[in-house]
């Protein structure tokens, strides 16, 4: 059994994944208005956020689950090649093939941006429950001295 297999069976509740609400806490921690308890955020939403996270974790950042990262960080001070920017893309790939099973990939660019020092990733998707609505992601990645 491949870790996919294993974070997928961990994952799955036994619903249709065409009926499923996917929800997520609202890492901003915005109070709702009603009752003051921490927001949710629910489908497209959510699953932008969590790809967002898995992008940007670095090797052992998650407690008991070292798997779980793209590395990316660590591509950020190679030179800006074109060899530089497949690797990247691969890395999300990855990274959201395996760990991430709400979101179907289309496709993945990176883009050097030589004036900045960074490189604007392109993430093409569809969410499981909403396979009808291409959903198009744009993360920047720079180096942080």
């Amino acid at each position: 059994m491949s870790y996919k297999d294993a974070y997928i069976d961990a994952q799955y509740s036994g619903e249709d994944r065409a009926s499923q609400i996917y929800k997520d806490l609202d890492l901003f921690f915005k109070a709702k208005s009603t009752d003051k308890d921490i927001a949710k955020v629910t489908n497209v939403t959510a699953v932008k956020r969590s790809i967002r996270n898995l992008v940007l974790t670095n090797p052992y950042e998650r407690p008991f689950h070292p798997e779980i990262a793209s590395g990316v960080t660590g591509i950020l001070f190679e030179p800006m090649t074109p060899i530089t920017a497949f690797a990247l893309s691969q890395r999300v790939e990855d990274v959201i093939e395996n760990f991430e099973p709400r979101a179907r990939l289309v496709g993945v660019r990176a883009t050097p941006d030589l004036d900045r020092n960074a490189y604007e990733i392109t993430i093409e998707f569809y969410v499981q429950n909403a396979p009808t609505e291409l959903v198009d992601m744009t993360v920047m990645l720079e180096t942080l001295r």
